[in-house]
């Protein structure tokens, strides 16, 4: 097996009701143990990307390939993605009423396992994994009974995705403006748990507009991404440079 695990060839897709392409032309390689962060001016289609990785409905690829895994995704549901080791952090988590933390994190976990042909877990072996897990990133048993999402603060939101992360263990984890809208506590809460679950056999692809997440998880390669394409790839000495400077050289040349 390749240790290629993402690989996107000349993508271009899009909202399909607009008919209109946001991602242009794309291309990028990513190997196991690598660290990606991609960075871009609002409206460059970053989150987009995220969208078409993790097959939201509503988002239509009109051209190219993308390989995960040794697998084509775009022939693979959004929960087959998810089961093979697709992970999305949202932005904007969505709260759910009626479904409770724990009843969907069990159930995240147990089709995950289905999956793969493995046996499920039942009620003692799950509450034994989840207490242990919830406890190293101060989530309380109260927050597990809760709906999910629902009243939760935006740094309750970023702990819980990371205790997905953490639970279901991806092979590639896409980090969609993780850092927006938390505290220095919560953010290095959240970047704790990341590099703790990141190791040489599985990636990371980070999508944000600022150095704070950076400065905790170091990337390996860094990205300008504008216009629905890369328009240049570096080190962390790149997003150094456009936190001082902006984009507007890079987006000129």
């Amino acid at each position: 097996m390749s240790d290629v695990l993402l690989q996107i060839k000349n993508l271009y897709a899009g909202i399909a009701e607009d008919e209109k392409e946001i991602i242009k032309g794309l291309n990028l390689e990513i190997k196991a143990g690598e660290i990606h962060a991609v960075m871009g001016p609002n409206g460059a289609g970053k989150s987009t990307l995220s969208y078409v990785l993790t097959g939201k409905p509503d988002y239509e690829v009109t051209s190219g390939e993308v390989f995960f895994n040794d697998k084509d995704l775009l022939r693979l549901a959004p929960n087959e993605r998810a089961c093979e080791g697709l992970f999305l952090s949202m932005q904007y988590p969505v709260a759910i009423t009626g479904v409770t933390t724990n009843n969907f994190l069990k159930h995240a976990i147990n089709a995950q396992r289905k999956y793969k042909g493995l046996p499920e877990l039942d009620a003692a072996e799950f509450l034994k994994l989840i207490r242990g897990a919830a406890k190293e990133f101060n989530i309380s048993s109260e927050m597990l009974k809760r709906e999910i999402n629902v009243g939760f603060s935006g740094g309750e939101k970023k702990r819980l995705e990371i205790l997905q992360l953490s639970l279901l263990q991806p092979k590639l984890a896409i980090l969609d403006e993780a850092d927006s809208g938390l505290d220095i506590d919560a953010l290095r809460t959240v970047a704790e748990g990341v590099n703790k679950w990141h190791n040489q056999n599985n990636a990371l692809l980070i999508i944000t507009h600022h150095l704070d997440l950076l400065n905790y998880i170091r990337p390996d390669f860094v990205h300008i991404y504008a216009d629905g394409h890369i328009v240049k790839s570096g080190s962390m000495q790149l997003a150094e440079d456009l936190e001082a400077n902006g984009y507007k050289n890079y987006l000129e040349e």
